[in-house]
């Protein structure tokens, strides 16, 4: 879906994800790609990133019956329909065997 584009940082954040986020840190008149690569390279930032994502997001999951921890894994790694995309059961059976949450 995006090979090829970049991500950036601790959560390999796309710029159109630091988008959906709310370009969170972003200074007045700083040009967008800039800001995104600070953000994602900064710990406290791309945190901060990815919960507005997932709170922006979660409530197209709200039905299929997921945790919080699966919710939050299958869209950073999906996108908004992360929750639907059997695309993401992969990723969220890497990141429940590995982190032990459910």
């Amino acid at each position: 879906m995006d090979v090829g584009s970049l991500s950036c940082g601790y959560y390999q954040i796309k710029l159109p994800y630091y988008e959906d986020c709310g370009t969170p840190g972003r200074k007045s008149g700083e040009d967008l790609t800039t800001a995104w690569k600070r953000c994602a390279n900064d710990y406290n930032c791309s945190t901060q990133c990815v919960n507005a994502y997932v709170n922006r997001y979660k409530g197209g999951c709200s039905s299929t019956g997921e945790g919080a921890c699966q919710v939050m894994s299958r869209l950073h790694n999906g996108g908004p329909a992360g929750c639907k995309n059997t695309n993401t059961v992969g990723y969220w059976n890497a990141i429940k065997k590995c982190c032990g949450c459910s």
